[in-house]
């Protein structure tokens, strides 16, 4: 990590599902509260690796996949229900939908408490808001870590920002992209509507998976940001001619249409609410109630907990706000 300033940016609904599945917490009245537990361990443990001088956090807003559902009526269908942890028996399917949304209220009330910014918008994805973010003069110079297991972000990387990816605890730049992958990360939304999101419910063109794309589209490793229609053109007038470049050229349309949904580089955002999101950040408060978290911990039957690290990262940024 450099010694620039560093802003750690959360893609909260990703860390609080990861904990909300695998953490088997329960609480000393016998509810499950690993979603809340969770988020908090892995918070602290994204500090801890990061040093953060800010901290935004950023959920999916109700009725967030709307914009794109409108463009696509099966985006995201199909995703197998959230369940809690196999360790977890005592609840009936009602009681495990309201505790899942009280883990997650809860989550939300501990981070009021801190001094995080937070940011939740109707109608609005995670993913856009926290592209936008990425882009806001505010963090010109800072270095930008984004905290999520979501390869939809490795479009974003740049000179200033990375990826941590929590399950695998892999720390993606840019180099480390192109190494590896063999797309940069200005062609990645491009090579990956080419090669389709199943956990989107977008189907890709058939038999152009990401390594494919990456050996017959070696030129998408270069810096220049190539069009869809440079990509088709090349395909049309390859000197060998393979069925992938007949598939790209024939499904053109499937990789315009994926394009659309998968690009962050212009978030869908109205201005109202990259206003919104831009006040949150520049006005924002810096407030650190612990003596209210910890009545909150008490209350939710926590048991013991260190979060020693996590508080002294905090400290040190309610200090510098």
């Amino acid at each position: 990590m450099s010694e620039k300033k560093r802003v750690l940016i959360v893609d909260a609904l990703n860390m609080f599902i990861r904990a909300y599945i695998v953490d088997p917490s329960l609480s000393t009245n016998g509810q499950p509260i690993g979603g809340i537990k969770g988020t908090i361990k892995i918070l602290q443990t994204l500090t801890r690796l990061t040093n953060p001088n800010q901290i935004v956090i950023v959920w999916d807003g109700p009725n967030g996949s709307m914009k794109r559902k409108t463009i696509d009526k099966g985006y995201k269908e199909g995703r197998k229900p959230l369940r809690l942890n196999r360790a977890v028996h005592n609840l009936t399917d009602d009681e495990i939908v309201h505790n899942k949304i009280w883990q997650q209220s809860r989550v939300i009330e501990y981070f009021n408490e801190m001094p995080i910014i937070q940011t939740m918008i109707p109608e609005i994805e995670a993913d856009d808001v926290i592209s936008y973010v990425c882009q806001m003069s505010y963090y010109d110079g800072w270095e930008k870590v984004i905290a999520s297991n979501d390869r939809d972000f490795l479009q974003l990387c740049d000179g200033e920002t990375v990826v941590y990816r929590p399950t695998s605890g892999e720390l993606m730049n840019k180099k480390r992209i192109i190494e590896e992958i063999g797309i940069h990360p200005c062609n990645m939304a491009l090579a990956r509507a080419i090669a389709g999101d199943s956990s989107d419910n977008l189907p890709g063109i058939k038999g152009a998976g990401l390594p494919t794309v990456k050996k017959r589209l070696s030129f998408l490793a270069s810096e220049k940001d190539y069009t869809i229609d440079e990509v088709v053109d090349f395909c049309e007038n390859a000197s060998t001619k393979l069925k992938f470049f007949t598939n790209i050229v024939e499904g053109k349309d499937v990789i315009r249409h994926n394009y659309k949904m998968m690009q962050l580089y212009s978030p869908m955002m109205s201005i109202q609410s990259k206003d919104f999101v831009k006040n949150s950040i520049e006005n924002f408060e810096c407030t650190f109630n612990k003596t209210h978290i910890l009545g909150l911990m008490m209350e939710d039957g926590f048991g013991e907990i260190n979060w020693e690290d996590l508080k002294a990262v905090l400290n040190r940024i309610k200090t510098d706000c």
